[in-house]
């Protein structure tokens, strides 16, 4: 077979079945972006990033640990682990203390999911990454230290 006709009708095939999942109602971008925390992530300031999380009064705890490298040599692209012990964890977050837009990422878990994330951030310059964890209707918090010698947000 024509290597030029498979394509075609490997092409005209996917296509089909996005049509008919959309025509279901089994694609609906709209509903995820329902709970997008919009303010959150345009804040410029990080008490207003933490407020938009309501984690204005989190408390520092021992039972959370962030992992980044102490010296970041790109600031584009700076690996990131979190652990939380505390029982049922419900959400992870991270800010960037002196990002431009400080709210970096909200990871929300299942009920009985590891209280674990693993990523990479981008940090424009050398500041404090701050792990923010949600479990039982109260809030905690951890940091860890970055050097960034090249900036990753534009700098």
């Amino acid at each position: 077979m024509n290597t030029m006709r498979r394509k075609v009708l490997k092409g005209a095939c996917g296509t089909s079945v996005l049509g008919v999942a959309a025509a279901a109602g089994l694609l609906q971008p709209m509903t995820t972006f329902a709970g997008w925390n919009k303010a959150g992530f345009e804040s410029r300031e990080m008490g207003a990033a933490m407020g938009s999380i309501g984690a204005s009064g989190a408390a520092v705890s021992g039972d959370v640990s962030v992992k980044a490298p102490d010296i970041a040599e790109n600031g584009a692209v700076v690996p990131v682990e979190v652990t939380s012990n505390i029982a049922g964890t419900e959400s992870i977050a991270l800010i960037g203390e002196k990002n431009t837009l400080p709210l970096i990422a909200v990871f929300n878990l299942s009920n009985g999911a590891q209280g674990y994330i693993s990523t990479r951030i981008k940090m424009g310059s050398s500041s404090n990454v701050v792990a923010v964890i949600k479990a039982g209707g109260k809030t905690y918090k951890a940091h860890k230290e970055v050097k960034v010698t090249i900036g990753g947000c534009g700098g």
